[in-house]
């Protein structure tokens, strides 16, 4: 089970969780009233943000790394409200980034590398194996979702069982309804009132 495994929310949160343990994840003391960035107009409103930027942080550094601040301020950017002129798209705050790449690697959790042409962080085993061990606990917790039964269809509802009836009662039955004489038609011809068979008699006198 891996971070490819699960949903990219639930993992995040999960991490946030681990890292809340580790002694150099700690927020600064600026971190209760400043903005991420400056296409913001408010400051966070978890108490937890700090811990949820750096799961998400490291996860980035993971699928993207090796990484510096320069794209990261770009991933986290947005844009800002210019009033009555179009947005603008503005980078996300270097600092916090900055700071929380330090404290990862700090914590061993990242290092500086180089590959080819890109230098910047990647992540190390010990990162790899928090993270894939949070991948794992939200597959765990998650709840066995029974198979659903196929709903009935109305008409199998409103089927009436059928009776047992005896095999020489149902060959009497057809015997009986073979032998009755069909009714004869009566022609409306021959149903004439009593007026029309007078002028009849008297035509013929």
């Amino acid at each position: 089970m891996t971070i490819y495994d699960v949903d990219a929310t639930e993992l995040i949160e999960e991490v946030a969780k681990e890292l809340k343990n580790i002694e150099a994840m700690q927020p600064p003391t600026w971190a209760d009233f400043v903005k991420t960035g400056t296409h913001k107009e408010r400051p966070p409103t978890r108490s937890d943000w700090w811990f949820v930027r750096a799961a998400s942080v490291i996860r980035k550094v993971r699928l993207k790394g090796p990484i510096g601040v320069g794209k990261l301020r770009t991933l986290y950017g947005g844009l800002k409200n210019m009033g009555h002129q179009p947005e603008r798209f503005k980078k996300g705050s270097g600092s916090i980034i900055r700071r929380i790449l330090q404290q990862l690697e700090i914590a061993e959790l990242i290092k500086q590398d180089k590959k080819g042409a890109h230098k910047g962080r990647v992540i190390t085993p010990k990162g790899i194996k928090l993270m894939d061990n949070a991948a794992k606990k939200i597959n765990t917790n998650k709840p066995v979702e029974k198979p659903k039964e196929a709903p009935k269809s109305e008409e199998s509802k409103k089927a009436k069982p059928k009776q047992n009836v005896p095999e020489g009662s149902e060959k009497k039955s057809e015997a009986t309804q073979a032998k009755k004489p069909e009714e004869k038609k009566e022609d409306p011809k021959s149903k004439e009132s009593p007026k029309a068979e007078q002028k009849t008699a008297e035509k013929k006198e």
